[in-house]
């Protein structure tokens, strides 16, 4: 939540209060994390659900809607095959849903800075960009039928680093998400084209967000 904190002074004791928009936003925000905790209660937790495990926007996370999540988990899980291995590299969402498709023929891992992710065990891969091969030995090179990556940062520092990771883990299929003014980045890193879904996330971000891929997929 971007909220900026405006300070007015009382006339009385010069104590400093918050604006009353900034109360109100806040108040907001404290409302919508109570009526989550509530559901997580009466309803049951789902450790797969998208949004059980909260947003780090310092850590850059910000995870697709509902929609496009099952969207993607589905063209994964199409593109991979009968008994495929899917790697999702900082894509937990999609992680998450593909979790949730019940009677599926398919193995995942999910490849993730973030170690609250830790909590679907052996599963959890702990992944640095920064060190895109420094991967564990049981990861072996091309051995995963698709791999769904959505670099965390907008730079073309982050995306060849990334593409690194990608190209030593997948057999040939890519799914790539990240923003439209990544396309030329893309294409010369990985030879992926601009798809005609367009990816939605549960909050609305500023930058343009594409998918791209390398090979005949469901998403045109």
């Amino acid at each position: 939540m971007a909220v900026l904190f405006h300070w007015k002074m009382d006339d009385d004791d010069d104590i400093p209060q918050l604006s009353s928009h900034t109360l109100a936003a806040l108040q907001e925000f404290y409302l919508e994390q109570q009526q989550r905790e509530g559901m997580k209660t009466s309803q049951g937790f789902n450790q797969y659900s998208i949004g059980s495990i909260e947003e780090d926007w310092q850590l850059s996370q910000f995870w697709y809607s509902d929609e496009t999540a099952l969207c993607l988990a589905k063209e994964a899980v199409l593109a991979a095959g009968k008994g495929g291995r899917i790697a999702c590299i900082s894509a937990p969402s999609v992680y998450q849903k593909l979790k949730e498709q019940d009677g599926e023929d398919f193995s995942v891992c999910v490849l993730e800075y973030d170690r609250r992710f830790s909590v679907y065990g052996e599963e959890f891969i702990f992944y640095d960009y920064n060190h895109p091969l420094d991967l564990p030995e049981n990861l072996l090179p091309h051995s995963f039928d698709i791999v769904i990556a959505d670099p965390p940062y907008l730079s073309e520092e982050c995306l060849q680093k990334t593409a690194e990771t990608i190209k030593y883990l997948t057999k040939g299929k890519i799914l790539l998400c990240t923003g439209a003014v990544m396309e030329e980045q893309a294409a010369k890193l990985l030879g992926v084209k601009m798809c005609k879904f367009i990816p939605k996330h549960s909050r609305n971000l500023a930058n343009e967000f594409r998918c791209y891929v390398n090979y005949a997929s469901g998403l045109d």
